[in-house]
């Protein structure tokens, strides 16, 4: 099913979102990597406030290119999703709701994403020229020391992602083999 829908991403938004839905995202979204990860958990750690509003919001795993003349942002797809995985369920626990990246996640991440009601989202890995038309403003709001891995905030026009899990705990990857094989068994 197609959906399109604005953030924040919210539980009520959430709980209608089924995987394998294509889903076209608009409004802001934040992105970080491992190392941007790493700091947001160690800032945790000495018990500091975390410089994004967790809340809510979309973390997409992305590390961009330079932008062109003209552009707010350059090349813009996805980086595996499970080099989060160690820093995502406290995230989750916090009150992020959604998560973008390509590839498998861990039990763990599954589990807090059930657990917290949240969706995790794939973008088409290789097409970040085309997912960048989508970003129509780019500005780095903390760890700006760490170039492309500083945490950015973007506004998005109808991103186009796919429901991998859901917040029942359904996942793509697994459910996709399982009617590819089935499909197979009755040729």
């Amino acid at each position: 099913m197609e959906k399109h829908i604005t953030t924040p991403i919210t539980q009520e938004i959430t709980k209608d979102l089924k995987s394998g839905d294509y889903v076209y995202i608009t409004g802001e979204i934040y992105v970080a990597r491992d190392a941007a990860h790493k700091r947001m958990i160690e800032a945790l750690d000495r018990k500091e406030e975390l410089p994004i509003d967790i809340k809510d919001s979309t973390i997409y795993y992305m590390g961009p290119s330079p932008a062109r003349e003209g552009r707010p942002i350059g090349s813009a797809g996805p980086t595996t999703a499970t080099r989060m995985d160690k820093y995502a369920p406290r995230l989750l626990d916090l009150g992020e709701k959604a998560m973008i990246g390509k590839g498998k996640r861990s039990k763990e991440v599954i589990d807090a994403v059930i657990r917290n009601k949240a969706v995790y989202f794939a973008a088409v890995g290789g097409a970040g020229a085309l997912l960048s038309k989508c970003i129509k403003s780019s500005e780095v709001i903390c760890y700006d020391d760490l170039g492309a891995e500083a945490i950015r905030k973007i506004y998005v026009e109808d991103f186009p992602v796919i429901v991998v899990i859901d917040s029942e705990g359904n996942n793509l990857y697994e459910t996709s083999i399982k009617e590819f094989k089935k499909a197979d068994l009755k040729k």
